[in-house]
């Protein structure tokens, strides 16, 4: 598969920012967040009929493409800026870098067997692993149209300004914009959360320490690999049966598929390293239902809180790491999100650090601690993202080949099946654990590795 870069340009909002929106502050809870692209790419088939050529199609679906994004940017305005510190973007409306590219095979030659390695190919790729700094782009887009008419359009946006629901809502209003669907609503994106979630602009030495603390144990180095871990609604339920306790009596489908893999990858890393060592989990929440009142679902900003869980059972079953699981997720409720709220807010988060930290370091063995880090893009609504000509076929994230060192956490993000009713959980791990997970036949029993989207 080769992809050719054909044009790069930006895309400008097509309402100018007003003065008095030109600075967007992050909220505390943007302001320690990785500042990394969040990346996704979206597969639409041709799907339209054969009046017209299919390079008059393409064209046509250029041009709404971007007369959409341009009136889209209006409402998103901080898509359309740069990163101006590690407290604010500046909205300048110099717009989204937005290239177009054309692939030499057909979209189901690309996703029969997808090598998702090459995937970074959809996506500006030269920016996907590279931490953000003062006067990068906070979005870039790239739409790359295959032989056959198909497009891919992959798409980046800096985390400091959307957590996964915050892309979601994006892409959807990009798409209701593009189909001129008058019978829907708009949607409007609602950026208060940095006059709820008040920042510090000057945290101490103590802060960023133990806030560094936090998140650098979920970092290593190694040669990652990515793998696409399938488990459909049938294995789904069987996993529900298995991990129903009295303490935990109704696992949602990312409770199991999670505690599965928690447990699995954790006895991965004993067989490649000889040593047991205990294992936390990290599992973001979006706590915007959850909060009293709920916020929107359209408020922007990183509004999630990471659940934290360990396991240092040798051998522990499924329903335990079910009900680990849910205890710190039940924790972030109304009350919890109340006490980050307002001018004491960033005191209270620095304290909830610095109790996860201490919780590590008395948890952790002689020997040290394993880390991974989950996180859920299920039930966002992404495959009912339509632009006028249909729905996603596959939407994914972009693999790792393992060919590389790299500094990268042991990461679980999961994703929705086409069919909705699965998981399709992305697993990057290094090289040696990810060849002893694909072998490992309780996993095997409810899940396929690297099957094809689209059969």
């Amino acid at each position: 598969m080769e992809v050719e870069i054909i044009s790069k340009e930006y895309i400008k909002p097509s309402s100018p920012t007003p003065p008095n929106l030109k600075t967007h502050k992050l909220s505390f809870l943007d302001q320690f967040i990785p500042t990394l692209y969040v990346p996704i790419i979206l597969f639409f088939p041709m799907n339209q009929s054969t009046e017209h050529s299919v390079a008059d199609i393409v064209s046509q679906r250029s041009r709404l493409l971007k007369q959409s994004l341009s009136e889209t940017l209006t409402r998103f305005y901080p898509f359309a800026g740069k990163v101006k510190d590690t407290l604010s973007i500046d909205c300048n409306d110099e717009g989204v870098y937005y290239v177009e590219a054309r692939v030499n095979c057909h979209l189901l030659e690309c996703l029969n067997q997808p090598n998702t390695a090459l995937f970074y190919q959809f996506l500006c790729g030269e920016a996907l692993r590279k931490e953000l700094t003062a006067g990068d782009h906070v979005a870039m887009i790239q739409a790359s149209t295959f032989a056959c008419g198909g497009i891919a359009i992959g798409v980046l946006v800096s985390h400091m300004i959307a957590d996964g629901t915050g892309m979601s809502v994006f892409l959807k209003g990009w798409a209701t914009t593009a189909h001129k669907a008058r019978e829907a609503v708009l949607l409007c994106p609602n950026f208060d959360a940095p006059s709820v979630f008040i920042q510090n602009d000057a945290p101490s030495r103590e802060v960023s320490y133990t806030l560094d603390a936090l998140f650098n144990p979920f970092l290593k180095s190694g040669r990652f690999i990515s793998r696409r871990v399938v488990f459909d609604a049938s294995a789904i339920a069987s996993l529900k049966a298995k991990a129903t306790s009295p303490s935990v009596q109704n696992p949602t489908r990312v409770e199991v598929v999670s505690a599965l893999l928690w447990k699995c990858v954790m006895a991965a890393f004993k067989a490649t390293s000889g040593i047991h060592m205990p294992t936390f989990i990290i599992h973001p929440v979006n706590f915007r239902r959850r909060a009293i009142p709920p916020f929107s679902e359209s408020s922007m900003g990183n509004l999630i809180w990471p659940a934290l869980a360990s396991c240092t059972v040798e051998e522990i079953k499924l329903p335990d790491t079910v009900c680990k699981l849910r205890e710190a997720i039940t924790k972030i409720d109304g009350d919890f999100v109340k006490s980050l709220q307002g001018d004491g807010g960033f005191a209270k988060h620095f304290e909830l650090a610095k109790e996860m930290v201490e919780a590590c370091a008395s948890e952790a063995s002689s020997s040290g601690m394993n880390y991974i880090a989950f996180t859920s893009w299920c039930n966002f609504g992404l495959y009912d993202i339509d632009f006028g000509w249909g729905k996603p076929i596959w939407i994914s994230s972009a693999g790792s080949s393992g060919n590389t060192e790299a500094v990268l956490p042991n990461l679980v993000l999961l994703m929705d099946t086409r069919s909705r009713d699965g998981i399709e959980a992305w697993v990057i791990l290094d090289k040696e654990d990810m060849i002893v997970l694909g072998q490992d036949k309780e996993l095997l029993a409810f899940a396929s590795f690297d099957t094809s989207p689209i059969n």
